[in-house]
């Protein structure tokens, strides 16, 4: 019986192998599809546009509604017009209906280690320059560990065209700003951070894994073939020397000269020498130090500017095609398939 029931249950985890294999190999041909899709259109997504002072009043609105009595409510109902008829003859005042106040965009960046936003990022300065003016202004709300040096220069670089065209650039760090992350962040006109925010890590670090010792251990060659003396200096499969060890050092040093370099151009005043050591800081210390300007969250930098700017957050947001969509509808079915069938097989007795 135990035998029956043990080879029962191995035809049916067959089943269920054959049929994931098979509904996988479907929603591969899918993505796929959809990524030359992807490819041949060049509008593949679209911008939004969210205007943030609406939705603080609406918070402000909404708690009022429940905390404050009829009178005092209706009073400040009576306020709110009042000043909304002192806006709009200000506005006419100072040159007709169409002037409008300064306005704040508020930008996004979550940072990886190939810092993918980079994309995002560059579509949404292109739309803020094809309508900003001298006095509009822009905050970046920054989170990011760092990653590689030219994914994080190209950011850097985006980031400078917005100071190429005289906008203020105000950066915001609610937790970490930390080495290709604080690249992007020096090139802010003012950084504010969190007090606990982490901030700095003006350095270089690569490490290699080289399993050279193992491979020669099971008489494994492996032939390296280079024309340029410094074509490859540490490998993983060859044996490392120590002229290959000075030249990738001497490698990293370039860079980091290039990244202080850089914060010292953005950061006046900066004594480079005392913080490119590759250390961080939290946020009240890295302000001692200069690397930030104020201590503030960007929740308290945007409420604090609500009642000066029109404050718009501006995302670019990839559009998902109809192979997109199924691919995820059946990744999701897959799921459930499989869900099914496990707790189907887990809850048959074993006799």
């Amino acid at each position: 019986m135990i035998i029956d029931l043990i080879s029962e249950y191995g035809m049916f985890l067959a089943k269920v192998a054959t049929l994931v294999v098979a509904i996988l190999f479907v929603i591969g041909g899918i993505a796929t599809a959809a990524a030359r899709n992807r490819q041949r259109s060049g509008h593949d997504g679209e911008l939004r546009v969210k205007y943030l002072n609406e939705e603080f009043d609406d918070l402000r609105e909404s708690i009022i509604d429940e905390v404050w009595p009829e009178q005092r409510r209706k009073a400040e109902a009576k306020k709110k017009r009042k000043e909304e008829k002192a806006r709009a003859k200000q506005r006419k005042k100072a040159g007709g209906e169409d002037k409008s106040p300064p306005r704040l965009f508020v930008l996004d960046f979550d940072g990886d280690l190939q810092a993918s936003d980079v994309e995002t990022l560059r579509r949404e300065i292109s739309a803020i320059l094809e309508v900003a003016e001298a006095d509009d202004e822009v905050l970046l709300r920054l989170e990011s560990p760092g990653g590689l040096v030219h994914s994080y220069g190209l950011a850097a670089s985006q980031l400078k065209r917005l100071r190429g065209r005289g906008l203020k650039l105000t950066v915001a760090v609610d937790q970490v700003a930390a080495s290709g992350g604080y690249m992007m962040a020096c090139i802010g006109d003012r950084i504010l951070s969190a007090p606990f925010a982490v901030i700095g890590s003006i350095g270089v670090v690569a490490q290699i894994p080289n399993v050279h010792r193992l491979l020669k251990k099971h008489d494994v060659d492996v032939e390296l073939m280079t024309a340029g003396e410094y074509k490859r200096t540490l490998t993983m499969l060859g044996e490392n020397t120590d002229k290959a060890r000075a030249k990738f050092q001497e490698e990293l040093e370039e860079t980091h000269q290039l990244f202080k370099s850089f914060v010292r151009e953005h950061r006046r005043g900066l004594d480079i020498d005392a913080v490119a050591t590759g250390e961080h800081w939290f946020g009240s210390r890295a302000k001692e130090l200069g690397l930030v300007d104020d201590i503030m969250t960007s929740d308290e930098y945007l409420q604090g500017r609500k009642g000066q700017v029109d404050i718009y957050q501006i995302t670019w947001e990839e559009k998902r095609k109809l192979a997109d969509r199924l691919s995820l509808s059946l990744t999701a079915a897959v799921q459930r398939v499989a869900d099914r069938f496990w707790q189907r097989g887990s809850q048959r007795p074993f006799q």
